[in-house]
């Protein structure tokens, strides 16, 4: 008898693992014995799987090679030699309803340990499928499946526990999903958002873009009345911490709370305020759980789910103290003990759903003193009057300049620059987004077209956070120039770079920073769109984020709506927009630039 010949491994088959947090399939192949190759039908990404060990005899988590795809895609999907896995879960998208086989739901929980059952990964499928339909007919956009999951991830956790913590990074969409809950939510009672003050003005823009049939009202203190059914109160923290008690009186169907690492320290007058309110549920958004340390964490779970972390000696004893001394056992036990109400997605993980490029338009509200200013530079040109001629060209541009100032901050107009802090909305909100960046270890790109804002800023970084911010503008030379680009995109460069518009928009590659701040708006959307992309180039390889912050109720709105016009055109001339405004008569000109108070 000759040698034994080994026989080849069978074909492989293709796998389909439903991905409950993302509800999307990982396609995967397995040949009997061994994981091969992902079949070329997605983006291919390497996901913790529970596979058979190589003698059969139990599982084992291993990273493998897969190729991502939606729902709806699966079905259609070109696989040479689909597994039983495929042909169930094609049979789910169908209607049917087929056993599961452990392939089809083969993703390790939160402790590693054990494998997602069968019942879970289908009622997800189910639930999250009948929400993604009913999502076409309440909201405007078309959320992507993982935001889909997330609205019907806040309704499971609500139904089973009475609130849940939502901490996606920052960029993946918390309000959309949110808003996606509170539309499903309307008929049950009045809903209140409270969130810092800065934000107020862009989630009442966010609901009436996203979730018209949504009625919203701003509450800045006073007497709160009767609120009916369908209608969304949103407030800012202060404005919490202070009128408690008349919110207390009210009953809501939800209480969300976004930014809500707000409320991290349990002692403070503002989070003792937030647990007085009486609500069916509450959500907290935060995309930094914990920023220094744990018992940040257990200050918003005590938030949502005081019944399951009421105790926080207990939460100290079982998680705090034995993960400070480097158990990997108690992170395992904290992991599993948080899942049920906390949902946690970076865009690392998500990034197949996402496009090369997020746009995040950011409405900043403004303060009490820069309202007073804004409208007392108006008062003063109005008695001035605008002149004629090239004369009247100079006097437009300075009044624009003066108020795109005050919407910057107050200070770079009335040259009160000592406490920068709470006095500009905008400020405010771009600290928060630094803020956030900083902690995810994501270096940021600030735009301002100012000279004295961009110093402001630095300034600010410095004292706020510790950093030194380098500021790239004009007055550099060519080696100062070149020196920063370099720092900044050294591994170990600083964490955040202010630049002039006009100066570092363009030329440069900043593929260190994925995250991009136009602090103040541009007449010409294609110098914002040439300044983002000196992130967006050969060479980046992670979603980039570029958010826009737009002062509402000012002559920034009236920018953000000429950019909407004009996006599609790249070559109008930047004082073209100037020019259009000088041609207006007076009376027309002060509507554009006064304060729409009633927005």
């Amino acid at each position: 008898m000759g040698p034994m010949r080994k026989l080849p491994d069978p074909s492989p088959d293709s796998q389909a693992t439903y991905l409950p947090d993302r509800h999307m399939f990982a396609l995967w192949t397995w040949s009997g014995r061994t994981v091969g190759a992902a079949p070329p039908v997605g983006d291919i990404e390497t996901i913790p799987l529970a596979v058979p060990t190589p003698d059969l005899g139990g599982l084992k988590v291993s990273d493998v090679d897969c190729a991502l795809i939606e729902p709806d895609r699966l079905v259609g999907a070109p696989l040479d030699s689909p597994g039983r896995s495929v042909d169930v879960w094609r049979s789910w998208i169908a209607g049917g309803e087929s056993i599961l086989p452990l392939a089809a739901h083969a993703v390790p929980d939160a402790t590693g340990v054990a494998v997602t059952t069968a019942e879970h990964a289908g009622a997800v499928f189910r639930h999250t499928t009948a929400v993604a339909a009913e999502l076409r007919t309440t909201l405007t956009a078309k959320p992507r499946p993982y935001q889909v999951r997330g609205v019907s991830w806040l309704r499971e956790t609500i139904a089973s526990h009475g609130g849940a913590v939502l901490a996606d990074e920052m960029g993946l969409g918390k309000t959309l999903q949110t808003i996606g809950c509170v539309a499903g939510r309307a008929e049950e009672g009045p809903q209140l958002v409270v969130c810092p003050t800065s934000l107020v003005g862009n989630w009442a823009h966010e609901i009436a873009r996203f979730a018209p049939g949504l009625r919203t009202a701003i509450w800045r203190g006073g007497p709160l009345k009767a609120v009916e059914s369908g209608t969304v109160v949103l407030t800012g923290y202060p404005t919490l911490r202070t009128h408690g008690p008349a919110m207390a009186e009210h009953r809501w169907s939800t209480a969300v709370f976004d930014e809500a690492q707000v409320l991290k320290n349990p002692r403070t007058q503002v989070s003792k305020a937030a647990r007085t309110i009486a609500a069916d549920a509450r959500i907290a958004l935060t995309g930094t759980p914990v920023e220094n340390h744990l018992e940040e964490l257990w200050a918003l779970l005590n938030l949502v789910a005081p019944h399951l972390f009421g105790n926080r000696t207990q939460f100290r004893r079982r998680f705090v103290r034995p993960i400070a001394d480097g158990s990997l056992a108690a992170s395992a036990r904290l992991r599993g003990a948080i899942e049920p109400v906390v949902l946690m997605r970076k865009k690392s993980q998500v990034a197949t759903s996402l496009p090369p490029k997020i746009h995040a338009d950011l409405i900043c509200d403004l303060t009490e003193e820069q309202e007073r200013l804004y409208d007392g530079l108006l008062e003063q040109v109005i008695d001035d009057g605008f002149g004629s001629g090239a004369q009247r060209q100079t006097r437009v541009l300075a009044v624009l300049t003066a108020l795109k100032q005050v919407c910057n901050h107050p200070g770079l107009i009335n040259d009160d620059l000592g406490e920068l802090a709470g006095r500009s909305g905008k400020l405010d909100l771009c600290t928060d987004i630094v803020a956030n960046n900083l902690e995810n270890g994501s270096p940021t790109l600030v735009f301002t077209q100012y000279r004295q804002t961009g110093e402001l800023l630095i300034r600010h970084f410095g004292e706020q956070f510790g950093v030194s911010a380098p500021f790239f503008h004009g007055g550099l030379n060519q080696e100062q120039r070149a020196d920063i680009v370099r720092r900044f995109q050294a591994d170990d460069g600083p964490k955040v770079l202010v630049l002039s518009l006009k100066a570092g928009g363009t030329g440069l590659t900043l593929t260190r920073a994925a995250d991009v701040i136009h602090f103040d708006r541009w007449w010409n959307p294609a110098v914002e769109a040439q300044a983002s992309d000196r992130v967006h180039r050969i060479g980046q390889t992670r979603t980039v984020t570029v958010t826009t912050l737009t002062t509402g109720t000012t002559v920034e709105e009236h920018i953000a709506a000429m950019h909407s016009r004009k996006s599609a055109l790249s070559d109008i001339a930047d004082t073209s927009s100037v020019a259009e405004l000088t041609r207006l008569d007076d009376d027309r000109l002060i509507e554009v630039l006064r304060r729409k108070r009633d927005s």
